[in-house]
């Protein structure tokens, strides 16, 4: 049996909602087989981030070169990618092993909880490091950050999606999340994605917030998983929106702050 490969360059949560443990269980749960290169060591859970040590940038690129040169990588995401040096380390070795793979980029700034995930004098190399990408899934407050001025409503959006095209040349996947949707009447999430020519406005259910800790990463790694099983890209987001829709659905009600997902919500064994 052949499974397509998948790699997700993030950081680890200790709490096994969102980072490397999201990812490994997306990829899973969507039928590929996940590597990865660790860029962080959060000390976390469903309540905040309590401390963070960064993996030496020669050690990211170690793991990165040796999964490259020895799996068939067919799609990678990025996650908590922290510091300068560690985008550096990165984008080299991707661009040396891989650079005509799939490369979905989740610039996470800051987590859920509101704990930095970025390092501040690191925000630029991020911006930068979105060149590289084949797809970028910013939320509203990363747009903001990456094009430093303010989006506040859908028609915003749209004009915001079309700038971040401009600015990287990646196809755009703006994340409206719980902000755009208590400012309107529908009770949806919207999503504004942009490829270059075709913009479209996703809407799908309000997800409840104490059961959404993960969400983005496990919408970057489900889109890495649709490209890596071949899907064109708005097939893939299609794919990774569906999943996360049942994962929250049917989260198990873990922790006394913004519960995870349950990954493997279609999967789980009733009896022998």
């Amino acid at each position: 049996m052949s499974l397509p490969v998948v790699l997700t360059i993030a950081g680890s949560d200790s709490g096994g909602g969102a980072g490397i443990q999201a990812d490994l269980k997306t990829f899973q749960a969507l039928g590929c087989y996940g590597t990865t290169a660790i860029t962080a060591i959060t000390c976390q859970n469903t309540t905040g981030v309590s401390a963070v040590q960064a993996i030496d940038p020669d050690i990211v690129a170690g793991q990165l070169r040796d999964v490259l040169i020895d799996l068939p990588v067919k799609a990678a995401k990025t996650g908590m990618l922290f510091s300068r040096d560690i985008m550096d380390a990165v984008r080299n070795t991707w661009k040396k092993y891989a650079e005509k793979q799939a490369l979905i980029v989740d610039p996470v700034m800051v987590a859920s909880s509101g704990d930095r995930l970025l390092e501040p004098d690191a925000e630029d190399a991020l911006i930068e490091f979105l060149n590289e990408a084949t797809l970028i899934t910013p939320n509203l407050p990363e747009a903001e950050v990456i094009l430093n001025e303010s989006i506040g409503d859908l028609e915003e959006m749209k004009v915001a999606a079309k700038k971040l095209h401009e600015q990287t040349g990646a196809a755009v996947l703006l994340k409206g999340g719980h902000r755009l949707s208590e400012s309107s009447s529908n009770n949806k999430v919207t999503d504004v994605f942009f490829q270059g020519e075709s913009l479209e406005v996703l809407e799908y259910p309000l997800y409840p917030e104490k059961n959404t800790h993960g969400t983005g990463c496990t919408l970057s790694a489900g889109i890495a998983a649709g490209m890596a099983r071949d899907l064109d890209l708005a097939s893939a987001v299609q794919l990774a929106r569906k999943f996360i829709d049942g994962a929250i659905k049917n989260a198990p009600g873990l922790g006394a702050g913004t519960g995870p997902l349950n990954h493997l919500w279609n999967q789980t064994l009733t009896g022998p």
